[in-house]
């Protein structure tokens, strides 16, 4: 059995070396235990850290490609080097290494797919209140449209099965830790999460510039993710609002009309219309959607069979 722990990676050469410093070279249920770094496009000596370090791997790009992207390069990387469970952790040394048994434990013990590191989010003071707040919001709605019980989904300490790891996707270009947990519960993978603890806090989120950025991409990204994996449901939805608004306007100017009045309300039975004509195009795309969905399904069913036709380990570097 191999175990690689993969650290996606953009200009850390301040905090990298403590990071892999923390990380395991043993661990239980594995012969195996190796490092891979994904570079980002760094502009620092980061690549040269990785190296002095002892890592293992170092893959990434030329050029700053975003988080999800690395960490999809970092999945497909670590399979085709032979890894039976992958884990992923950050460089800024925000997660307890020494919690990487734990997190593999149920994976090795053919338990569960993937694996997530629940943050003690209520005791950690360098997150805010409206951070806190978020981060509880967004677990709730992934645990919702997902069908899981995960406490904590932002939190990027998780572990994978092989099979896990050539199943998944990231369409979204901001982060992957929402859309996996959500991809894993719809193709009916065992997703389960234990308890972690933190390091101090090395430098400020990546993700998080500011409050207001972080709220607006992390609505934009629930919804995109609800648009993609539940899209029937959304177009439905909201097709059947929009149809039922141009109908109340509707039945109200019919009333104003038969008790005499309904010259002064000519504009309601044109608002009417156009929403309930938008309302009846948006039920249709909802089934235009659904068909599109399945069609997904099948090419994400082709591409793990390639996957896995192509997954032979090779010994590069």
């Amino acid at each position: 059995m191999k175990l690689i722990i993969q650290i996606p990676c953009y200009n850390e050469e301040k905090t990298l070396a403590l990071a892999l410093a923390e990380l395991p070279r043993e661990v239980a249920g594995f012969d195996q235990v190796e490092w891979l770094v994904i570079d980002d496009g760094s502009t620092d000596a980061t690549r040269q850290v990785a190296i002095d370090n002892g890592v293992d791997h170092v893959v990434g790009f030329t050029r700053n490609q975003g988080l999800a992207k690395v960490f999809m390069l970092g999945l497909d990387a670590c399979v085709r080097r032979g890894a039976d469970v992958i884990v992923n952790t950050d460089a800024d040394n925000q997660y307890d290494a020494s919690y990487i048994p734990k997190l593999t434990q149920p994976i090795v013990e053919e338990r569960a797919d993937m694996v997530i590191g629940a943050r003690p989010i209520k005791m950690i003071e360098h997150f805010s209140f409206t951070k806190k707040v978020l981060q509880h919001l967004g677990s709730s709605v992934v645990r919702k449209v997902s069908q899981t019980d995960v406490p904590d989904a932002p939190s990027g300490f998780r572990a994978f099965s092989r099979d896990a790891a050539m199943k998944l996707n990231v369409f979204n270009e901001y982060t992957y830790t929402l859309e996996t947990i959500i991809q894993a519960g719809m193709k009916h993978m065992a997703v389960t999460s234990i308890p972690v603890d933190v390091n101090e806090d090395l430098r400020p989120s990546r993700l998080v510039k500011s409050i207001s950025s972080y709220i607006k991409k992390s609505i934009v990204t629930m919804l995109r993710i609800f648009v993609v994996y539940k899209p029937f449901r959304f177009f439905l939805i909201t097709g059947l609002i929009l149809f039922g608004l141009g109908m109340i306007l509707g039945l109200r100017f019919l009333y104003f009309y038969l008790f005499g009045d309904g010259q002064g309300h000519i504009q309601s039975v044109i608002l009417a219309g156009v929403m309930m004509g938008i309302g009846f195009q948006t039920i249709l795309v909802a089934f235009i959607a659904d068909l599109l969905s399945v069609n997904r399904k099948l090419l994400e069913e082709i591409q793990y069979r390639l996957r896995k036709l192509e997954s032979q380990p090779d010994q590069g570097g």
